[in-house]
């Protein structure tokens, strides 16, 4: 998630890793930071909400010789804090979160990380979606560096107090009917910024990211060779036609002005992937029942989605993994869904009336145990790339430019090839 952002954010929402390590699969004392009783202090980097904070109060009550000590940063910050700690050698966290913008960038390094084949992961692959455990095994097979926790089809949140002020219909029914492509939708984003005189979505970055998770090919195809002219060129031209419309508030994801903009009311609408929901429930709680669900415009798609590894230079790798494989347990994961939002990986919890049946009051009672479930079992995502994360932070800086006003928007696609060309050496 950009779950920066957002985790998808700062979205957001964080992948999980299961098993039992024995010591020599690491060469790592499992005994780990302890003041001579034994006690263990488990750090984890991620970003966003990941539905950890209620977790780590009771797994700490059931484990009291472990602490866990949560580290959240933002989205792009912490992947390039991970990545120097591994050229480093020293200073990654006992459990790092990696987003599935970067998970390939990181899976080309698996010697770096633990391997949960060693581990008996494998045991756990039948209850994962496909694609989601091929996303963190390595190239060979023969590694898999982490587990996802979640997966972040599309959807599209709205407040219906300033749709029915602009004069635009509230139901969620009737507004998905509004946007069955992206260019109605910039039509409804410029009623709405002519009717209000305030700005529609929250950034244009955040239209870009979802619109290129739609196409067939990305930034790189399976052969690592960046292709910029088909997926990217479509998912620029609709961001930077938002930000000349001057429907983009201009914030950046998961900074303090964003924050405040979902109670503000600086922006109307925004691209909704499962993670998001907590976001925007921790950040404005008083918006409650002012928000909605609608369908994303171009049907379907996937923001964001994370998992969670262990780097081998962790000091407690066995307590670690077995915090992950308690994490990854149904119970854990049907709670961190109604909690926050992020939809787990294993498609088996989606039929569970605990998910399937459950309604998010918050949301205008919206059905998201069906909503997003439906988004997650027809997809089939693109391929990312190794250098997938950095192309997209180098395409983002471009199309940030356009909404700041330093560069003209007939010159940013030339601009975004350049920088793209560099992010992928």
């Amino acid at each position: 998630m950009k779950r920066s952002t957002p985790r998808w954010l700062r979205v957001a929402v964080v992948g999980l890793t299961v098993g039992s390590l024995v010591v020599a699969c690491s060469g790592r004392s499992t005994t780990g930071d302890s003041g001579g009783d034994g006690a263990v202090t488990l750090k984890i980097n991620f970003w966003g909400d990941f539905g950890l904070q209620d977790l780590k109060a009771r797994y700490e009550a059931e484990n009291q010789h472990v602490k866990i000590a949560l580290n959240s940063g933002e989205y792009n910050a912490q992947h390039e804090d991970l990545q120097k700690k591994l050229i480093a050698g020293s200073g990654a966290p006992d459990i790092a979160a990696i987003d599935e913008g970067f998970i390939v960038q990181f899976r080309s390094q698996a010697d770096q990380f633990v391997n949960l084949l060693d581990s008996g992961a494998g045991k756990y692959e039948s209850n994962y979606l496909p694609w989601k455990w091929k996303q963190s095994l390595s190239a060979d097979g023969t590694t898999q560096i982490g587990l996802g926790t979640d997966v972040g089809g599309l959807a599209m949140c709205y407040r219906t107090d300033l749709f029915e002020a602009a004069g635009l219909p509230t139901e969620r029914d009737q507004v998905s009917a509004l946007w069955p492509t992206w260019d109605s939708f910039l039509e409804v984003g410029r009623q709405y910024t002519a009717k209000t005189n305030k700005k529609f979505v929250d950034n244009a970055t955040n239209l870009f990211n979802p619109i290129l998770g739609q196409q067939q090919v990305g930034f790189y195809d399976e052969n690592e060779q960046l292709r910029m002219d088909g997926g990217p060129k479509v998912a620029f031209d609709y961001a930077v036609r938002a930000a000349e419309a001057g429907l983009s508030a201009n914030l950046t994801s998961f900074q303090a002005d964003w924050d405040k903009g979902f109670t503000s009311g600086s922006f109307a609408v925004l691209t909704c992937p499962a993670w998001m929901l907590g976001h925007i429930q921790n950040t404005a709680p008083g918006t409650s029942g002012k928000w909605d669900i609608a369908a994303v415009p171009g049907g379907g798609g996937n923001w964001g989605g994370s998992f969670l590894t262990i780097p081998k230079q962790g000091k407690n790798v066995e307590e670690a993994y077995k915090f992950l494989e308690w994490l990854i347990q149904p119970e854990q994961q049907i709670e961190v869904f109604k909690k926050v939002g992020n939809l787990p990986s294993q498609p088996g919890l989606y039929t569970d009336p605990a998910i399937a049946d459950f309604k998010n009051e918050f949301f205008g009672s919206a059905p998201v145990g069906q909503i997003f479930p439906k988004m997650a079992e027809g997809l089939t995502p693109q391929y990312q790339g190794r250098k997938h994360g950095p192309t997209r932070v180098a395409v983002e800086n471009v199309i940030n430019r356009v909404q700041n006003g330093t560069l003209k928007p007939d010159a940013a696609w030339a601009e975004a090839i350049k920088e793209a060309e560099k992010a992928s050496k």
